[in-house]
């Protein structure tokens, strides 16, 4: 029987395109060598200051082929051109950098404090002016922007942070656009495996990397996702200029994290949801907030601040901490932070749910809500 030659470095029949893979696959293969004989499996760590002159790189605050590793991987999730940094809040400051003197963002309320803090910072220079707005409020951030006719970047949450709130992506991108707006999207708690803000409109998409995408609370690191050349030129000029660069080392590890975020958010997300149904039948809490998906808590305690101090100093198994998405589980009251939205009740405890027995969770959790009565 004969036939075509077979050429064993094509691409067998039935197998998908990078382009068509599913994102689990994409997370354990984008970004990786080529599959070369005697080629590492893996990037190795590129630990340089400099480069010999005449390539793209030239000098090591430009470039490292340890962070393109992650950023091609990202960037592959997210469905965009990935740019790495040092921290979450680099990557904030940097993009908000970009925006011109005096202009208009309007943002989310409930955003991240770190967010909040940052456009209070540019807004104490003069540099721009803030909106802050319920996002679950569809009419209302639409009418934020067109009362601003300096208006030049809507920022999103969805979930927001700590108050779960959710916001519809696709109808407010539609709108910005219809005015002339950006649109940026912070990804962090619904990661590109729950959500892809590319696909919905969005202009950029922020991450804060230190929480599910490395994912083991050893990292700090941040990422810009951008679907457009022209922005992702004059965000990486930016940043060059800024040397708000991450280490290769911190790119590496969050890499590694990366390659097990389907699977460690798929456990941390089927205990959330379990720890949530308990909580909502605990007469010691009087609200759950969760959105269905992701691995984020916030429970309002009955007993206000009091409430909500005591729990997170009476447990052994949760860990009181101000981080998140590791693959341990955290919490803290958040109004303990003066920077916090007054808003948010004094009694909310946001709950970031790791990955270990759900059972062995719950019985650490509810020893500690029995007490509070007594």
């Amino acid at each position: 029987m004969s036939g075509p030659a077979l050429d064993p470095t094509s691409t067998p029949p039935g197998q998908a395109a990078e382009g068509a893979l599913r994102p689990a696959t994409l997370a354990v293969t984008a970004g990786r060598p080529a599959h070369d004989a005697d080629q590492p499996l893996n990037v190795p760590v590129t630990l340089t200051s400099t480069y010999v002159a005449g390539g793209d790189l030239e000098y090591g605050r430009y470039g490292n082929p340890t962070w393109t590793a992650f950023e091609d991987a990202l960037g592959a999730l997210e469905g965009g051109r990935a740019l790495a940094f040092a921290s979450g809040m680099a990557a904030v400051t940097t993009l908000l950098d970009l925006v011109g003197n005096g202009a208009g963002v309007v943002a989310p309320r409930h955003s991240y404090s770190g967010t909040i803090a940052a456009l209070a910072d540019f807004e104490a220079r003069g540099r721009l002016h803030a909106t802050l707005v319920d996002v679950t409020d569809t009419a209302a951030v639409v009418k934020a922007m067109q009362d601003d006719e300096d208006c030049a970047l809507l920022w999103l949450e969805s979930p927001t942070n700590p108050a779960l709130e959710i916001a519809d992506l696709a109808a407010l991108c539609q709108a910005a656009h219809g005015l002339g707006i950006r649109v940026v999207v912070d990804n962090t708690f619904a990661t590109p495996l729950r959500q892809r803000p590319l696909e919905l409109g969005a202009d950029i998409v922020v991450h804060s990397a230190t929480k599910f995408i490395a994912g083991h609370s050893d990292v700090l690191m941040g990422a810009l996702v951008v679907g457009d050349d022209e922005v992702h030129s004059a965000l990486k000029s930016r940043r060059d200029l800024a040397g708000a660069v991450p280490g290769p080392f911190e790119a590496w590890l969050a890499l590694r994290g990366l390659r097990t975020l389907h699977v460690r958010l798929d456990r941390a997300e089927e205990n959330a949801a379990e720890l949530a149904r308990r909580l909502a039948t605990h007469a010691e809490v009087a609200e759950v907030r969760y959105p269905g998906f992701g691995a984020i808590v916030s429970a309002v305690l009955a007993g206000g601040a009091d409430a909500g101090d005591f729990l997170v100093r009476a447990t052994s198994l949760w860990v009181h901490a101000t981080s998140l998405g590791g693959v341990e589980s955290t919490f803290e009251r958040r109004r303990r932070w003066k920077l916090e939205a007054p808003s948010i009740p004094e009694g909310l405890v946001r709950l970031s749910v790791g990955i270990e027995d759900v059972e062995d969770l719950w019985a650490d959790l509810v020893q500690a809500l029995d007490r509070i009565s007594s």
